[in-house]
């Protein structure tokens, strides 16, 4: 069976509505970053990006499914870092080093997106089933097999998963006071105390 080779045009049109939505989610971005996902609206994405209200519809049925795009891009590109960057957060580094880095690099990452993360958290189901959650889980039970914490990984990668919750890491910062070196440090205390039993300091594995 042959299989149908696509015209030209046919390749343009793809690239283009690639472009089309890269812009759509940029605009987003700087949108949520101005004014916290709560007040983005569609009309206000499309004009942020130059485009009408219904091609933002068309590309993404509605402004959950524009939020989730957004998050699941973001999500995407950590996902790669954590599997295929550099070390401490990819490969190359020593397991318990990979896994304090990935908590210090999900306090960071409140810091640019937190108010998305905890709106796209905001019911139960969707803050413990969603598919980002679930991958995050898998990696840090494989780094606490590795590391040699047996049949407790599971449990221990959903307690750690748990200390960097967007909305807590929020409110540490904002209500609390908290910088968030402070809550990036105490994640690396927290994470070097579960996997070694010992109090010692984890500075060593500061990035």
């Amino acid at each position: 069976m042959n299989t149908p080779v696509p015209l030209a045009g046919e390749s343009v049109e793809r690239c283009d509505a690639a472009r089309n939505r890269q812009r759509l989610l940029d605009a987003t971005a700087l949108l949520v970053a101005e004014r916290g996902p709560d007040a983005v609206t569609m009309d206000a994405v499309a004009a942020r990006a130059g485009v009408g209200k219904g091609t933002v519809f068309r590309r993404f049925g509605s402004r959950a499914g524009l939020m989730a795009a957004l998050l699941d891009h973001s999500e995407s590109a950590f996902q790669y870092a954590c599997m295929y960057g550099p070390p401490p957060l990819g490969p190359d580094a020593e397991p318990i080093a990979r896994l304090i880095a990935f908590g210090r690099a999900r306090v960071e990452l409140v810091e640019v997106q937190g108010e998305l993360l905890r709106a796209a958290e905001s019911s139960v189901e969707t803050r413990h089933g969603n598919a980002p959650r679930q991958v995050s889980l898998i990696h840090l039970e494989m780094l606490l097999r590795t590391i040699g914490m047996g049949a407790r990984s599971r449990l221990l990668a959903h307690s750690l998963l748990a200390a960097l919750d967007p909305g807590l890491i929020l409110y540490q910062w904002h209500e609390l006071g908290y910088s968030l070196k402070e809550l990036a440090d105490n994640w690396a205390d927290l994470a070097h105390r579960v996997v070694t039993g010992d109090g010692l300091p984890s500075t060593e594995y500061s990035t």
